[in-house]
């Protein structure tokens, strides 16, 4: 007998898992909010700039459409500006990555994974799920995978207060995404500016519908100059305000903005939210069960610029797991199985991006200080945004960090 599992959320998480079942021959089920179209010529969602194991993730169960077209990200790049105003640069240092990230624009992507879902023989269903119709799917299906949810849907997974230190939002985001930047000498990076007590600001290249183009994702300290989004009306207004950041905090990275227009009128967003992890399991009224995925319960501010990246590794181990277990019933035990041994490795990401929302330590100061000194640092810390595992325990302990500086120096 065919097992047979639905999906609530069409995003990267959802979407990938429906695909990769499908092909494991499961009978799947996506409701999600949007129409292709919708999403399409919508607003732009995320900044998704995703490292080679969440793009492996893809190429195995055949989702890679855009790895010959998109641009590359080949490195990290990591300043911080002189605090004496002087527009000089206090550190500055480059890391190669082993093998490039890319960032396809979810509005590009999501179109074709829904024809794919269908294509492999899924069921697509476009409607705003309620509980009841949460209800009905438990009641039909062998398992219910939540990958997306607000209101209602969204308070089934209650929060984790021992892993979420924030009940606020630490950051005020923006993106802005736009055709003209010159690009950076040598080879393509995330350029990451950390401006102390202003925020952080970074751009890679990426691909959307109209083509190449460039990703500019700002994060202000909430009250602080770059928390400067909420009277902005117009696109146009919020290309202006991205420009007058870069011109007042990062000249050197104003200068490659010199001629940039936006791809579209809708390739900008900005907002806040609070990062939260929460508890897998969620209980329906009739005492029936569903299953949280990726952001839906574990949610990090994209300071790290993980997100996708998450989504794409929490859906792989769902997909292992649901297919190690053959056909047992899947109950509150595989459940909070699943989520555990997801949360095994994605504990790591959201300690170090919650790390990087405080004002940073002295032991971390001097670790992002030192791979100006040290190539081989440098580019550890670069490919520590592909497996962040490997950054811990040095770049949370200060005497671990301590110890692993004189290993370098020696």
């Amino acid at each position: 007998m065919t097992r047979k599992i639905t999906i609530l959320g069409g995003g990267q998480a959802g979407l990938q898992l429906a695909c990769g079942l499908l092909q494991k021959g499961y009978r799947v089920k996506v409701i999600q909010n949007r129409t292709a179209e919708d999403i399409r010529t919508g607003k732009v969602m995320s900044s998704q700039c995703m490292f080679d194991a969440a793009l492996q993730n893809e190429r195995d169960i055949g989702l890679d459409f855009w790895g010959r077209e998109c641009p590359t990200v080949d490195s990290i790049n990591f300043t911080v500006p002189a605090p004496d105003g002087s527009g000089n640069k206090a550190i500055d240092w480059n890391g190669k990555l082993d093998r490039p990230a890319q960032s396809v624009d979810q509005r590009t992507k999501y179109p074709v994974w829904m024809r794919e879902v269908e294509r492999r023989g899924g069921t697509l269903e476009i409607k705003e799920a309620t509980l009841a119709d949460l209800e009905a799917e438990a009641a039909a299906a062998d398992l219910v995978v939540v990958a997306a949810g607000k209101g209602d849907i969204a308070k089934l997974f209650e929060r984790d207060p021992e892993k979420s230190p924030y009940d606020k939002p630490q950051r005020a985001l923006a993106l802005t995404y736009v055709h003209g930047m010159k690009p950076r000498p040598d080879h393509s990076a995330v350029n990451f500016n950390l401006i102390p007590t202003v925020g952080e600001y970074f751009v890679f290249p990426a691909l959307t519908n109209s083509g190449a183009c460039d990703i500019m994702v700002f994060e202000g300290i909430p009250g602080g100059p770059m928390d400067c989004w909420k009277d902005v009306k117009t696109p146009q207004e919020h290309l202006a305000k991205s420009k007058w950041i870069l011109d007042t905090f990062l000249p050197w990275e104003a200068d490659r903005n010199r001629n940039v227009e936006l791809t579209d009128a809708n390739g900008i967003l900005s907002g806040s939210f609070a990062p939260t992890v929460r508890k897998p399991i969620g209980r329906l009224p009739s005492g029936k069960v569903v299953l949280g995925l990726a952001d839906a319960v574990c949610l990090n501010d994209p300071i790290t610029g993980q997100g996708s990246n998450n989504a794409s590794k929490a859906a792989k181990v769902y997909m292992d797991a649901i297919i190690a277990h053959g056909d047992r019933p899947f109950d509150e035990k595989f459940m909070q199985a699943a989520f555990d041994t997801y949360w095994n490795y994605a504990q790591f990401v959201t300690g170090w991006t919650n790390a990087l929302l405080s004002p940073p330590p002295p032991h971390v100061l001097n670790i992002m200080g030192s791979a100006q000194a040290f190539p081989v640092l440098a580019k550890r810390i670069a490919n520590g945004f592909d497996n962040p595992p490997d950054l811990f325990p040095w770049f949370a302990v200060p005497a671990e960090a301590d110890r692993y500086l004189q290993q370098l120096a020696a």
